[in-house]
């Protein structure tokens, strides 16, 4: 764990603070490059900033509901980790769509644009998540497993690594993704691809994470995966529809 990788002027600079910029940097590049194999304007990944600012502030303010009650609200606030993934996805969505609103931007091509963006994002901050070592799963007696000494909060059990499972599953759902896009895959078939998958395997990482559960047995991030397998399915009966309809005789 390297929680701390060094100061600047008294003040620390964190490797999960470091990693998110990174994953930052590297979601938005993709998101410019996937735009522009779409054909889209130049314009067409500033959405993606106004989505970077939204997916931070919601990631945080959702991490600081789920964790109400267990530390002070300043303390929660200004955690070295201590973000939530789908806090994240909620705020950078509203976010990204009201600036592709604003802009007048296609939705549809864009929102498959920035699906292998979010991932190539979300996967580098979970590697962040791992060098702090927050987010870890149930102690496990496996050879990979790791203890965090200094982690949110410490553990001297070897536990599973699930940010290194989920940044190993999210780098190839954006490799997926981007491969499908080079084969012609529609652009509403690539977000369902997103919402589908991205959802179903943070729902069965979740099963070894250490988290409150909410209710009827599953976590808030168990219930918000359900939620974005239930976009994928109305996405994938909303184009049958459509295509349907455009196959009636006139």
């Amino acid at each position: 764990m390297y929680p701390v990788l060094f100061r600047i002027a008294g003040h620390d600079i964190t490797s999960f603070g470091v990693m998110v910029a990174l994953g930052a940097l590297l979601g938005l590049w993709t998101l410019s490059r996937e735009a522009r194999a779409r054909g889209l304007p130049a314009n067409a990944s500033d959405p993606g900033v106004w989505g970077l600012v939204g997916g931070l502030l919601g990631a945080k303010l959702l991490f600081v509901a789920e964790h109400a009650g267990q530390a002070a609200i300043t303390t929660l606030l200004f955690d070295r980790g201590g973000l939530s993934w789908f806090g994240g996805f909620a705020g950078g969505l509203a976010a990204g769509l009201f600036a592709v609103r604003r802009a007048r931007l296609p939705w549809v091509p864009l929102l498959a644009s920035a699906a292998p963006a979010l991932a190539v994002g979300q996967a580098v901050g979970r590697i962040g998540c791992f060098l702090v070592g927050d987010d870890y799963g149930r102690p496990t007696s496996l050879p990979w497993g790791v203890a965090f000494p200094h982690g949110l909060p410490p553990t001297l059990e070897r536990v599973h690594p699930t940010q290194l499972y989920e940044a190993i599953f999210l780098a190839a759902l954006a490799a997926l993704l981007i491969r499908w896009r080079r084969r012609g895959m529609d652009d509403v078939l690539l977000i369902a691809a997103y919402l589908g998958i991205a959802g179903t395997g943070r729902f069965l990482i979740e099963i070894i994470r250490v988290n409150a559960r909410v209710a009827l047995g599953l976590t808030v991030a168990q219930w918000a995966s359900l939620l974005l397998v239930l976009g994928s399915i109305a996405l994938l009966l909303w184009r049958r529809h459509m295509l349907r309809g455009e196959r009636r005789p006139s």
